[in-house]
């Protein structure tokens, strides 16, 4: 299947864009959308674009009442040539194989997947923003649709991608948020599913959520599920800590997720020659590093905020403020390294940017 057989439909009529320079976190959708489906013994099949459109979808539909969906999400950057390039998303294709895997939903072809991907940009150009600090947010997700009540992985599926312009996720922006340590709510579990980028994961940690915006807190800070006392991700995004000159970030075993985000920060670090580690690390640990003044800066890192620095944690009742709450210079640095080679405006020694190419018109067609 090549990137010529997706079926396009046009919308007949546009919606009105929002503008650009005061956009808010996935309230605005575009024009179109991707669609493909799967049905047991034909394989994943009909990969369409089409007008952006709510799903006709039967009320018995397998994801409904089991839960078996999985989710990426990545974005699109407008440079100042007017490029469109993505970050890595072969790494989100290949994530969504793996949550896929962990939820018994059949593989992705990742190449047509990403081939879809483009096409739907290319689509919708006009929809990538052009104000500083915005992007096209891309979320691809599957569900199961078979109308089935029995508990067994379904037998159809459809996989999509909707595109939203975005502003900043955290209204914060690169200022410091803070954090509440979670003392009763567990997040995931080493043989759970932590470690797939799947909806129960994230509806499981609401109301933790809502509890710490309760006292005035952005996120909460996820421990372990067996001793509740090594640290995990913080709110949806990993996290790391400058302690002493070292960066340190939890070790994946199997309930934290495997950033892209993560990943990107841990080779820029050892790009520089900076000390970085991942490890077990226990809030006790955190705790004894800032009562010495060793706690030098603290970061969550993800897709959405890119890079969140942490000025504060609560945890038992105390206070710990961390760089006086202020953005540390290394969180700086990262933030505004990774976010230059995605708008292209600083080297790319990895070659992580993919460029989306103009449309071609010969391409893009009413079916």
């Amino acid at each position: 299947m090549t990137e010529q057989q997706i079926e396009i439909q046009l919308t007949a009529e546009k919606k009105q864009k929002p503008a650009f320079d005061s956009l808010e976190f996935g309230k605005n959708f575009t024009d179109h959308m991707f669609i493909m489906d799967y049905t047991k013994g034909q394989g994943w099949h009909d990969p369409r674009i089409v007008p952006y459109q709510p799903l006709t979808i039967d009320p018995a539909s397998m994801v409904f009442h089991y839960g078996q969906t999985v989710f990426e999400g990545l974005k699109a950057y407008l440079t100042k040539e007017g490029e469109v390039l993505l970050f890595r998303p072969q790494k989100n294709m290949e994530r969504l194989n793996r949550s896929n895997e962990r939820l018994c939903i059949p593989q992705i072809d990742e190449e047509l997947a990403l081939s879809a991907l483009k096409r739907l940009i290319q689509v919708d150009r006009d929809w990538v923003p052009n104000v500083e600090g915005t992007s096209l947010y891309i979320r691809p997700f599957i569900i199961a649709t078979e109308p089935y009540l029995g508990v067994a992985p379904s037998k159809r599926y459809q996989f999509m991608i909707i595109l939203s312009p975005v502003g900043a996720y955290y209204k914060e922006g690169i200022n410091p948020v803070k954090i509440a340590v979670e003392s009763e709510y567990v997040r995931a579990a080493i043989g759970g599913t932590g470690d797939a980028k799947t909806a129960g994961n994230y509806a499981g940690s609401l109301k933790a959520q809502e509890l710490a915006e309760a006292d005035g807190y952005s996120q909460v800070l996820w421990l372990d599920g067996k001793e509740h006392r090594y640290i995990e991700e913080v709110g949806s995004m990993n996290i790391f800590f400058k302690i002493n000159g070292e960066v340190v970030t939890p070790v994946l075993n199997g309930s934290i997720l495997q950033g892209v985000t993560r990943d990107s920060i841990i080779h820029l670090l050892k790009h520089w020659e900076i000390p970085v580690s991942e490890k077990k690390i226990s809030i006790d640990e955190i705790y004894e590093a800032h009562k010495q003044g060793l706690l030098e800066e603290a970061f969550g890192t993800g897709t959405a905020a890119v890079i969140s620095p942490i000025g504060e944690l609560f945890w038992k009742d105390e206070k710990l403020s961390i760089n006086g709450g202020k953005t540390g210079e290394l969180s700086k640095k990262l933030y505004d390294t990774l976010t230059g080679i995605q708008l292209g405006t600083v080297e790319d020694p990895f070659g992580w940017t993919v460029k989306v190419k103009e449309e071609n018109p010969h391409l893009v067609k009413n079916s």
